[in-house]
């Protein structure tokens, strides 16, 4: 009788340790895809105030084409200025002033200008390569505001960063839906016009060196606390900053 209360003593105890065994390795698990998801956050976030910054200035210049109701249309000049937030790596709002010609062949010349508000997203913030895509609404006028409407655009692009001092050249294409058919004064068919804007340009980025400073100090850290080994990529970048 009291081999047999043993044995079941036994028993349950060894029970209680597997249980409490398997928890422990799961609390340890969790607790260590916790600290990966962390470090790999404070590695990107890292990437990225090295390559950009919290703000930027835009510029770009190229070509615009129109799709009215007057046949021949031709490519006219286009630039624009602009001011960027990133509220995080990947987003960013920004703000454009654009002035371009629109051009009918022989039939029509006018110069316009559009004030832009965009969401854009960067699909790839934490390397010098990244493609972007954005979209909003705008606010179109002829020169000296004779005649306005309203729009929405949306676009696509490539941008890469190029220097130390925090500058990317992009390449994009835009796409512009007019709220009216009077673009260029004429009134024929059932759609509204529509025009296109293609452009070679900066981005400026600046801010965010503070930020910058404190994920260093993290990374910093983790590396020498050996939580992680870094990439090549964040290993030369963390150097850089050292340096």
């Amino acid at each position: 009788m009291n081999t047999k209360f043993n044995v079941i003593l036994l028993s349950i105890t060894m029970t209680l340790i597997c249980i409490s065994f398997s928890y422990s390795q799961d609390s340890i698990n969790a607790k260590s895809k916790k600290d990966m998801k962390s470090e790999k956050s404070i590695k990107n976030r890292f990437a990225f105030f090295s390559y950009r910054g919290t703000h930027a200035v835009d510029m770009a210049a190229g070509s615009a084409i129109a799709n009215g109701d007057y046949p021949d249309s031709e490519f006219e000049l286009y630039f624009r200025v602009g001011y960027k937030l990133h509220v995080t790596s990947h987003l960013n709002v920004n703000f454009t002033y654009n002035k371009y010609n629109i051009e009918f062949k022989d039939v029509y010349n006018e110069g316009f200008m559009s004030f832009d508000l965009n969401l854009e997203f960067l699909l790839s913030p934490y390397t010098k390569f990244s493609p972007f895509l954005y979209a909003g609404g705008g606010y179109n006028a002829s020169n000296s505001f004779i005649s306005t409407a309203t729009k929405a655009q949306g676009g696509f692009g490539f941008e890469y960063i190029f220097a130390e001092q925090r500058v990317g050249i992009k390449l994009f294409g835009e796409y512009n839906y007019m709220f009216t058919d009077e673009l260029e004064g004429l009134i024929g068919g059932e759609a509204d016009d529509t025009f296109v804007r293609i452009g070679l340009g900066l981005n400026i980025y600046f801010g965010g060196n503070k930020k910058k400073e404190a994920l260093r100090k993290k990374l910093k850290t983790v590396i020498n606390s050996n939580l992680i080994l870094p990439d090549n990529k964040t290993q030369s970048l963390f150097l850089q900053d050292q340096k």
